[in-house]
């Protein structure tokens, strides 16, 4: 038996307090957080194609406030809609692992105010194209701007596997608000960016929902993996890439854009039917994300060729 003389003095315990965060810390945080809420990464391509398109309208350069205030409208039209995304699908994002951490699906931010934010981004939008470009590039950011939340996020994406080819058309508005905000006007010719887009996104989209095909499950979107399997997704996957491609042509075909234009396309577009064919015959998870991510940067390439083609 140990006497009380033998027994050890208990430990006091001592609480760690945390760390302070600094009032900067913490208003940058929530700033980091607004940004989030504007999807940036998406936005950049975005406006890439508006920018190119630009240049393939007015050749000899439009002027350089018109650009930067294409840009800035382009950037919060886009993003209100993006806001506007984020508040609409909190319950189905924080179900999602990718997306479970965003602002609005974690509590960071409160639901309501990411959809003020939203709204008023595109209101502001709106107003600022109007008067600094012109009306038809600000009616036309808000088409997108419309289509991306009712047509694809709330009527759609719920109900059909074909969501992203029909409301995907919300993200082709873009190049025609480039052109509409270089030249003031829109013809025929303006389809052929706008209609590049239109069937770049169901492969560059497929292939990603091929990689999160069970947070689809999870949440009940029926994403076209979802509904039809993995082997008919890759199928689509490849028509789309070979219609894609076919318009690719158009621009060269009525004169619109010549050789390097055409060379650059062949070639890109090359590369994005061999990867396709090759997820068609042989898939893996590798493979789906290089498809996917090839995707990104073909898009991108190939507007930069169309502006380069059309100021040389």
């Amino acid at each position: 038996m140990i006497g009380s003389a033998g027994a050890r003095a208990p430990r006091v315990s001592q609480t760690v307090e945390p760390n302070p965060v600094s009032p900067v810390a913490a208003g940058m945080s929530v700033i980091r957080d607004y940004i989030t809420l504007t999807k940036p990464r998406v936005i950049s391509l975005l406006l890439l194609t508006t920018v190119a398109t630009m240049f393939v309208a007015d050749p000899s350069g439009p002027a350089l406030s018109t650009i930067l205030w294409t840009m800035l409208g382009g950037y919060m039209a886009a993003g209100g809609a993006g806001a506007i995304n984020h508040y609409i699908d909190r319950k189905r994002d924080a179900n999602m692992a990718r997306t479970s951490a965003r602002p609005l699906a974690n509590g960071r931010i409160p639901p309501i105010h990411g959809l003020i934010f939203g709204i008023s981004l595109g209101v502001i939008a709106f107003f600022q194209l109007w008067i600094t470009v012109n009306l038809l590039a600000a009616g036309l950011a808000m088409l997108g701007l419309l289509g991306y939340v009712f047509l694809y996020t709330l009527w759609l994406k719920p109900i059909t596997p074909q969501n992203i080819v029909i409301g995907g058309s919300a993200g082709a508005v873009p190049p025609l608000v480039g052109w509409a905000a270089a030249t003031g006007s829109l013809t025929l010719e303006a389809l052929w960016p706008f209609l590049i887009v239109f069937f770049w996104t169901p492969p560059h989209f497929w292939a990603l929902s091929l990689m999160i095909k069970d947070d689809y499950v999870r949440t009940g979107v029926p994403m076209l993996p979802v509904v039809k399997g993995d082997a008919a997704t890759r199928r689509q996957i490849l028509i789309y890439t070979i219609f894609m491609i076919g318009f690719t042509a158009g621009p060269y075909c009525t004169g619109l854009l010549d050789g390097f234009y055409l060379a650059s396309a062949i070639v890109l577009g090359a590369i994005f039917f061999a990867f396709s064919f090759a997820l068609w015959r042989n898939p893996s998870p590798e493979l789906t994300l290089r498809t996917y991510l090839y995707s990104l940067a073909y898009l991108a390439l190939l507007f930069v060729a169309m502006a380069v083609d059309a100021v040389a």
